[in-house]
């Protein structure tokens, strides 16, 4: 059991910013296609944060040509290349589900100050 723990901190990455659920992040993924690799930009709103250790998630949602769009990433996994917060949103749930069900202005987050 010590070596898959010691494997899963050897592969944990510390450049991640801290953010949570409600914040506005760009996720630079790496994408294969073919033989190339390039990167692709992928801006959302964080609507959750799955575990804390090296099998961690968080859940991306934005809205591309008016349908809600959700990806999952692994927050330590080697195909991310970079991710930025853009906003700290506030919110007052650590899971922003209900999210899914708003449109508009009504799917608007606060944005909360950092000091």
């Amino acid at each position: 059991m010590q070596i898959i723990e010691q494997l899963k901190k050897e592969t944990m990455r510390f450049d991640i910013p801290n953010f949570k659920a409600g914040d506005t992040v760009k996720v630079y993924a790496k994408v294969r296609e073919g033989e190339k690799e390039r990167i692709q930009v992928f801006e959302g709103v964080v609507i959750c944060r799955h575990r804390k250790k090296a099998d961690a998630t968080f859940t991306v949602r934005k809205i591309s040509y008016g349908i809600g769009v959700e990806r999952i990433f692994p927050l330590h996994s080697p195909t991310i290349d970079k991710i930025e917060v853009i906003r700290h949103g506030r919110v007052r749930q650590s899971k922003i589900y209900y999210l899914r069900a708003l449109r508009g202005k009504a799917a608007r987050i606060k944005e909360r100050r950092i000091i």
